[in-house]
């Protein structure tokens, strides 16, 4: 079988008939305005950001073969120590890294536009101390790639991305395109440029996940999003090979209209998503606040944020996270928290005792 070679990519904008996806684009933007539209009467939506980021950042990471689970991440950060390294935490530590690099980037977008410097940040950030950190992390990759089966040969590879080369040309193209003023749908804009990010694949490792990074991102500082908490990673896992397939096509048959449709459905589906779960957690976060005004704490209000936040913690965990250097205080609003229900203690360890906050988790599950 003779080698393949590397893909010439064309340059955006693509030839793309837009009229068939004319219902497919308006649904998708009225699904996202109407999450938009809840995001934006929320008191605290940061209160929702970290949950949803986390779940984002874990099951995008499992699109890339990690297995930790949510519970996994928020039980890990509940110990706040490393423990003797296994597979679990080594995935857990790509999933935080995922979650790291758009905490980064978002404050990075609120001063500067997108672009090459802002992207190698993230990806710096994504293989800090993890597997891949080997890899070139924070520059374009000076090396061909190529995309196949677990030790396979190129000329096995479904797809090999442009020489190395190409891609300063290819990214400042990407650039251009994304800031653009034309008369693009932004949602059919950030489908084709979630394409070609992952068609260039500038880095050695990360590209996947960097791609899909700049979703988020490119909704919130286009201003699509008052707050980032829209993720699709959840519908590209439930549909991976057709996540996979879709993208091979554009490259081998210009199948532009199908993987639009399929991305346009992604925010679409996620959206809707996460107005209910915003619902939820808000209900949830209003029903407490009213039980926890019973609690005669300055700290009690603070503390109910918090769980919604990390909603499994140690007593250690929290205490630093609560700003009181008076451990009896932070063991008062633990009795009276699990007293009400709010708060369960998990396990029987005698130091650095867990507990878990079970509304949250199962709106999260």
């Amino acid at each position: 079988m003779s080698r393949k070679e590397p893909f010439q990519l064309q340059l955006l904008p693509p030839s793309v008939d837009f009229a068939p996806l004319a219902y497919e684009i308006g649904r998708a933007n009225r699904q996202l305005g109407r999450l938009d539209g809840i995001i934006f009467t929320l008191p605290n939506p940061a209160l929702l950001t970290a949950p949803l980021l986390t779940k984002e950042a874990v099951l995008s990471s499992r699109i890339e073969g990690t297995q930790a689970s949510l519970e996994d991440v928020f039980h890990y950060e509940a110990d706040n120590q490393e423990s003797e390294e296994s597979e679990t935490e080594r995935d857990v530590r790509e999933i935080i890294n995922y979650r790291r690099a758009l905490r980064a980037a978002l404050k990075e977008v609120k001063k500067k536009p997108i672009g090459e410097n802002l992207i190698k940040t993230m990806h710096s950030v994504l293989l800090d101390s993890v597997r891949g950190s080997a890899k070139d992390r924070g520059n374009f990759r000076h090396s061909q790639v190529y995309i196949a089966k677990h030790a396979a040969a190129i000329d096995q590879a479904t797809f090999v991305p442009p020489i190395a080369s190409d891609i300063p040309a290819l990214i400042s193209n990407w650039e251009q395109f994304l800031h653009a003023e034309d008369q693009i749908d932004p949602l059919v804009k950030v489908a084709i440029l979630h394409y070609q990010f992952e068609a260039i694949h500038p880095f050695l490792d990360g590209n996947g996940r960097i791609g899909r990074l700049l979703i988020p991102l490119t909704l919130f500082s286009g201003g699509l999003l008052s707050h980032p908490l829209l993720y699709i990673s959840e519908y590209f896992e439930e549909n991976r090979q057709k996540y996979y397939d879709l993208l091979l096509a554009v490259s081998e048959q210009q199948a532009w209209a199908e993987w639009i449709k399929f991305f346009l459905v992604a925010i679409g589906t996620q959206s809707e998503r996460a107005e209910t779960t915003v619902k939820k957690i808000h209900k949830l976060h209003a029903s407490l606040k009213d039980q926890v005004a019973t609690i005669n704490s300055p700290y009690a209000l603070r503390f109910l944020d918090l769980i919604f936040t990390t909603p499994v913690f140690s007593f250690n965990s929290m205490k630093d996270e609560l700003g009181t250097k008076a451990q009896q205080t932070v063991y008062n609003l633990i009795d009276k928290f699990v007293e009400k229900g709010m708060i369960k203690e998990r396990g029987v360890q005698k130091r650095n005792r867990r507990f878990e906050f079970p509304a949250l988790l199962k709106i999260l599950a």
